[in-house]
């Protein structure tokens, strides 16, 4: 027993040494599942959209990034949980981002705090 907690000790110290010194083969494999998914996020969305659809998504992702990626996540878990019947066209796109930006409305307020300052023609001394 005192052996393998003797040997889970030396493993995480290993990963935390290899963690600060930046090893490169966890960098690596770190790359290879980043490009991994991002194929299949590609794949899935080429499946779910036609290439209008897919051509708006890209453009829109050049522009807002985060509202992008947001209807990419949208869209795949309707992929997955079979909510969508055939290609998104680009008009049921347009409904979509549509949805999305309701959803992730920022309101502006603008509020003005006047402070007043003493005139000299109200404080006349004759």
């Amino acid at each position: 027993m005192a052996d393998e907690e003797l040997e889970a000790l030396r493993k995480q110290r290993m990963a935390e040494l290899q963690a600060k010194h930046g090893d490169p083969s966890g960098d690596v494999a770190q790359q290879e599942a980043k490009q991994r998914e991002t194929e299949m996020r590609n794949n899935i969305l080429a499946q779910v959209l036609d290439q209008a659809a897919r051509a708006r998504l890209s453009n829109l992702a050049l522009v807002k990034p985060e509202k992008a990626k947001a209807v990419e996540n949208y869209l795949i878990q309707m992929a997955r949980f079979g909510q969508l019947a055939g290609k998104v066209s680009d008009q049921g796109l347009i409904e979509i981002l549509e949805k999305v930006s309701q959803q992730t409305e920022k309101k502006t307020t603008v509020k003005f705090n006047r402070r007043k300052v003493l005139d000299s023609d109200e404080e006349e001394d004759d």
